[in-house]
């Protein structure tokens, strides 16, 4: 009788364990091993997972070019999230199309990492159905935008316009189209005595 009651909780407790599981407990402590970009981090015995209702700018990969602000909000999230542990909190959908685990991430301190990426203007909200925490998620949005944060605030810093040489094409016409002739160009020089 107690051997199929061991064998039961055994079994449990490793299925809970196991990287198969394709539920994150809300109380679970996980550690960041790695930032991929602004709104994507793998951690130890989940894997890779997405932050929940938010969307970062992507970070160009080979010979791709970053989206303004892209570097920058995977920068951030490093420096919030890189070998820390975190809480992951689920709501809705446990993985998106990419097989990503889904969640709001939450640090040891409290910080609701998600609406810190969104607030400071890193991230903007994506949420595509109704989620617990849509409307903090909202907020930070607005205050983002209110006080003109990252990709809320100015355009991003292009070239000059002078960093190549203009075509003729598109150089200002000449003030004559025609050459003077030399007897007339001669004439407005003075000879020397």
């Amino acid at each position: 009788m107690h051997f199929p009651h061991v064998l039961l909780v055994s079994t449990i407790a490793l299925f809970q364990t196991s990287p198969l599981s394709t539920r994150i407990g809300r109380s679970d402590f996980v550690l960041v091993k790695s930032v991929t970009d602004g709104d994507t981090i793998v951690v130890s015995t989940v894997g890779r997972v997405r932050l929940l209702g938010i969307d970062a700018p992507e970070v160009g990969r080979g010979t791709d070019t970053s989206a303004p602000f892209g570097r920058e909000a995977r920068d951030r999230l490093t420096g919030l999230l890189l070998h820390r542990w975190v809480r992951l909190e689920p709501d809705g959908a446990s993985h998106d199309a990419y097989n990503r685990h889904l969640a709001y991430v939450v640090t040891g301190d409290g910080t609701f990492v998600n609406a810190t990426m969104v607030r400071e203007g890193l991230a903007r909200v994506s949420a595509r159905t109704p989620l617990a925490r849509l409307n903090e998620l909202q907020r930070a949005q607005a205050e983002a935008q209110a006080f003109r944060r990252g990709m809320w605030g100015s355009a991003p810093q292009l070239p000059a316009a002078g960093y190549t040489r203009r075509s003729k094409a598109s150089r200002p016409p000449t003030t004559s189209r025609f050459k003077t002739p030399s007897s007339e160009r001669r004439s407005t020089h003075k000879k020397k005595p």
